[in-house]
C-alpha cells in the first residue's frame, strides 16, 4: 500500500490510530500499557498491533517473546502519523 492508502486505512478504525499515537509518544512500549493508557482492552489492542504490524507500520523488537513483546514505529509508520498530524487529521 502507498503512504496515502495506509493514511486512509489507519483512519478508518480508531483502535490503529490510538495505538500508533500511544506508540509515537511513549516510544518502546508493550501492549498491556498502550491498554491502559487507552482505556482499551487488551484484546482490541492486540487486534490493532497485529493489523498494524502485517502493514508494517509496526513492528516488535522481542519476537521471540510469546508475552511482554516490546513495539516501536517503523520508518513507514512515522511517515504516517506524520502525515495524519500535518494534514491536521489528529491533534
Amino acid at each position: 500500500m502507498e503512504t496515502d492508502d495506509l493514511t486512509k486505512w489507519v483512519l478508518t478504525v480508531d483502535r490503529r490510530l490510538l495505538v500508533m499515537r500511544t506508540i509515537h509518544e511513549h516510544g518502546l512500549i508493550k501492549a498491556s500499557e498502550i491498554a491502559e493508557k487507552t482505556g482499551r482492552s487488551l484484546q482490541n489492542i492486540s487486534r490493532a498491533l497485529r493489523e498494524l504490524e502485517e502493514h508494517e507500520l509496526i513492528e516488535c523488537l522481542t519476537p521471540m517473546k510469546h508475552t511482554w513483546k516490546r513495539f516501536i514505529l517503523t520508518e513507514k509508520g512515522v511517515l504516517v502519523f506524520e502525515k495524519l498530524r500535518k494534514n491536521h487529521l489528529i491533534d
